[in-house]
């Protein structure tokens, strides 16, 4: 079922929400790439903390206050040293991915983009990884330009350097598609873009729930992640960034704990991270999300890694084999999504059939309309893999594609 190292049974233990029925079938659940399940120890140390150590963070003398802020200083710690960062202070807590992002093009971008200046990125993003461009670029008075995508989902590396401009004032990149599951060479990326001077950064969303990610090693200038995708809470996310990029950056949002002191005329803000983070900060996500990582870790990322090559190679053969499907993306190398359309069916009618069969897939364009654009087609059906899916569950993934080819046959 899966190489030595994990056990995938034990695994599905830990997950109290796979273990139910949906329309009277076990449940399989195979849209981790929209939002991951959770594991019992997440849920208990969010449980705990409400239970115990509820309280705002940060100035508070009480008890609580004070256990409070504990448990989210080192939580902080705990993404540091899950990104392999240097300092924790370059861990700044968001809302998500999408947050992360959007700090970055209103601080950096504003700060660094003017008229007639580029940003680029690629035809394989998330929308959360292009509409902010598109709205700094507009403001700007910039221009957005794209690394074009290939029909196996590859970028076209070859255009690389013509895209790397004088006037490329930064370079945001997926590591992983969403959409696709095409894992891209962000490191090859960086040093190019390094070597003209130009920060880059990486959308990780999809990235940090299935292999190791050490963010000096890639030398990247800003990383951000969700953590509802990393099996921790929804409401919580990431933005790393290195020290020096986020002390010249102005503040995104005004507020409480973002200042050092406030006068009628003037305010000092406060140092990094903190000055990123205004307003009541989601302790009790950060506390999840620690959780989370230190069930990945327990678990072992390496072995989760090898398991997902193993049952995406497994599952791209197996949904190939249905007769009238079209596997989307073949890239050199792929994490964790297997995207489709067969003839003459609509994803969304795949998808309701499917989970009349008790499998759970994402249908639609998946925030990704420019890539759709790219391969012709408006939406795929996308399964997306995590440690808990088995060979089983592709088994059942395909005697529904089955079922589907029957009612509509």
């Amino acid at each position: 079922m899966s190489r030595p190292g994990l056990d995938v049974a034990r695994v599905r233990t830990d997950f109290p929400i796979l273990h139910q029925e949906v329309r009277g079938r076990p449940l399989v659940y195979l849209d981790s790439a929209a939002s991951a399940q959770k594991p019992r120890a997440v849920i208990d140390a969010i449980s705990h903390f409400y239970t115990h150590d509820n309280a705002n963070v940060h100035r508070g003398v009480h008890t609580l206050s004070e256990r409070a802020t504990a448990a989210f200083e080192s939580a902080r710690e705990r993404v540091a040293r899950f990104l392999h960062a240097k300092d924790d202070k370059e861990i700044v807590f968001v809302r998500g991915t999408t947050e992360a992002i959007n700090l970055v093009a209103q601080s950096f971008g504003r700060k660094n983009v003017g008229p007639g200046d580029e940003v680029l990125i690629t035809e394989l993003e998330h929308h959360a990884n292009i509409v902010p461009w598109q709205m700094l670029c507009e403001q700007q008075g910039a221009r957005l330009r794209y690394i074009p995508v290939d029909k196996k989902g590859d970028l076209a590396l070859d255009r690389l350097d013509e895209l790397l401009t004088p006037r490329t004032r930064l370079l945001a990149v997926t590591h992983v598609s969403n959409a696709l599951g095409t894992v891209v060479p962000v490191k090859e990326l960086i040093r190019r873009a390094r070597a003209r001077g130009i920060p880059v950064l990486v959308d990780g969303a999809q990235a940090v729930t299935h292999f190791p990610v050490d963010v000096v090693e890639l030398d990247c200038d800003f990383y951000a992640f969700s953590g509802h995708k990393l099996f921790g809470p929804m409401g919580i996310g990431v933005l790393y960034g290195k020290k020096e990029r986020l002390e010249a950056m102005p503040p995104y949002q005004g507020g409480g704990d973002m200042i050092l002191s406030v006068t009628k005329e003037k305010t000092v803000y406060n140092r990094v991270p903190y000055r990123f983070e205004a307003g009541t900060p989601d302790v009790a996500g950060a506390v999840g999300l620690a959780a989370a990582i230190d069930y990945l870790e327990r678990v072992g990322m390496e072995a989760i890694a090898a398991h997902d090559r193993e049952l995406l190679a497994y599952a791209e053969e197996a949904v190939g084999q249905v007769p009238g499907v079209r596997l989307l993306g073949q890239a050199r190398e792929r994490s964790g999504v297997v995207s489709f359309v067969m003839e003459d069916i609509h994803p969304h009618d795949i998808g309701t059939v499917l989970d009349r069969e008790g499998v759970a897939v994402r249908t639609g364009h998946h925030c990704a309309q420019p890539l759709m654009q790219c391969f012709g087609v408006a939406a795929t059906v996308r399964a997306s893999l995590a440690l808990y899916n088995t060979r089983e569950d592709v088994d059942a993934l395909v005697r529904g594609l089955h079922k589907v080819r029957e009612v509509f046959a």
